[in-house]
């Protein structure tokens, strides 16, 4: 809640933080056979899927919380949508020994042309997202997506962040440490984080680093000499040119003894690995990470408690993900009060939520993409290695009057279609180009106001689907109308969940 708070304290906003703080008291607790409700199955879809639709919430709603988790798990990890059918092609990559101008084109072309595949790729995620059956295994891939960072302006050929897609999709629910050694190999990997040029006459840390210091042990946990050791153990790890499949180039790898985090051996990658995943730390590093990310941003003594136990019994599990996600889900700070309505909506949280509560559909996502790269969420090229910070990182003057701008535009009551009997239709009457920087709403776009108002029974109804239990600053229209929806949707709340 301390997002919240700090609108109070910037005086963007009068409230009473008596009726809040009332609200966020009033705890209780449901045996775990009790049909969820509403508000707890809403908060469960929030965090572990993309939000959910009126239409969907009975469903969700009529479970146990054991059910209701057990449900999300047994999600599958297969597309909806059909990628760009260029990912089937082969990487044609312009020839660096050609220093002619005939060859500086092609290389421009090459990138231009990647450019726009990642668009495409995009556009292609963002469906997945809004469409998927299995919110929960979409969540994670985007959250290994975050974990396991490669970015489209060092890997440039798009096609291999894909094929990184679809491993940490079909991983995204299984073993952490399966899931470990194939992205260690995966080609985007190895040219992000310039495994690919790591050789036994000059190794290059950077994998060696990160793997620790990132993706299992976190800061704190090795020692400079380990890294340089387990860079060794890495040379020789690099990507055909001509396919951008793995390739192991024993000619450059480093086979002497290495002494990594008390172990001595003629280890390789693969062994480096292995050491990694057998420290205790591991686990907590990755469950806290996990918690960070579903539960709370701030982590109390109860937290680090219930975290510890998780990570044991992750542990003994053999990093099985689906263990720690059931402990996390299934925890009682999970649905504790005090944690909803607590973190930050991510851009993706936000567009892709927004759509899915209204019911919008799209004929393509497309124009999302410089949507969420103005909120600061450009989907396969994060910031740096250590990929999006979230938290308060999302919300600064910038990407919250972006933020304002975007629910604003989909919900401007002058040309959106009040029913899908036609009584009101959209403007299309202007110009392509014109309306895409008058209107920054995706072309096809529609929003049935008066549709979509006729689901609920009161506006309490409406309200919950959309904030949760984050008691709203004000809102003074009339209930069910598009100024009330507006007045909901642009509220500092809307932006938590």
């Amino acid at each position: 809640m301390n997002f919240y708070a700090k609108y109070f304290q910037a005086n963007y906003f009068k409230v009473s933080c008596h009726f809040c703080c009332t609200v966020l008291l009033c705890c209780f607790t449901l045996s775990s056979n009790a049909e969820m409700g509403n508000a707890e199955a809403n908060h469960l879809l929030s965090r572990a899927g993309f939000a959910v639709s009126f239409s969907d919430l009975p469903v969700w709603s009529a479970l146990s919380r054991q059910q209701a988790v057990e449900k999300l798990l047994q999600g599958s990890s297969s597309n909806i949508t059909s990628p760009p059918a260029w990912v089937s092609d082969p990487i044609i990559r312009p020839s660096k020994k050609d220093k002619t101008d005939g060859n500086r084109q092609a290389q421009k072309a090459f990138l231009k042309l990647q450019r726009e595949h990642h668009a495409e790729l995009s556009a292609w995620w963002l469906n997945e997202m809004l469409t998927t059956n299995s919110p929960l295994n979409e969540r994670m891939t985007l959250f290994w997506h975050n974990h396991f960072v490669s970015g489209q302006k060092k890997v440039k050929a798009t096609k291999l962040l894909y094929i990184q897609n679809q491993l940490l999709r079909k991983q995204a629910m299984g073993n952490f440490g399966s899931l470990l050694h194939a992205v260690s190999k995966d080609p985007a990997m190895l040219i992000y984080l310039d495994s690919a040029s790591n050789r036994k006459d000059s190794p290059n840390e950077n994998f060696a680093r990160e793997v620790m210091e990132l993706f299992t042990l976190g800061v704190g946990n090795y020692t400079e000499k380990d890294i340089k050791e387990a860079a060794r153990a890495f040379t020789g790890w690099s990507v055909d040119r001509d396919t951008g499949e793995f390739v192991f180039r024993k000619k450059l790898h480093d086979d002497g003894q290495k002494t990594i985090l008390g172990k001595t051996g003629n280890f390789d990658g693969d062994d480096v690995l292995d050491i990694l995943l057998s420290q205790p730390q591991a686990t907590e590093f990755i469950v806290t990470k996990m918690w960070r990310e579903l539960v709370s941003t701030e982590i109390n003594a109860a937290d680090k408690a219930t975290i510890k136990k998780i990570a044991v019994d992750f542990r003994q599990s053999r990093y099985e993900i689906k263990t720690a996600l059931k402990g996390i889900l299934l925890s009682d700070a999970f649905y504790a009060l005090e944690n909803r309505g607590s973190i930050i909506k991510s851009p993706v949280d936000l567009v892709i939520g927004a759509l899915k509560q209204l019911d919008i559909k799209l004929s393509s996502a497309e124009s999302l993409v410089p949507v969420l790269r103005q909120l600061g969420q450009n989907l396969f090229d994060p910031p740096n290695v250590k990929g999006w910070p979230g938290g308060e990182v999302w919300i600064n003057t910038n990407s919250l009057l972006a933020r304002k701008t975007f629910l604003d535009r989909l919900l401007r009551t002058e040309d959106i279609q009040v029913s899908s009997e036609g009584k009101t239709q959209m403007d299309m009457r202007i110009g392509k180009k014109a309306q895409m920087k008058q209107d920054p709403r995706p072309m096809g776009m529609r929003f049935y106001a008066q549709d979509w108002f006729s689901q609920f029974k009161t506006s309490q109804q409406a309200q919950s689907l959309l904030l949760l239990q984050v008691p709203v600053v004000t809102n003074t229209a009339s209930p069910n109308t598009l100024p009330w929806l507006r007045a909901l949707m642009l509220d500092p709340a809307y932006q938590l969940k």
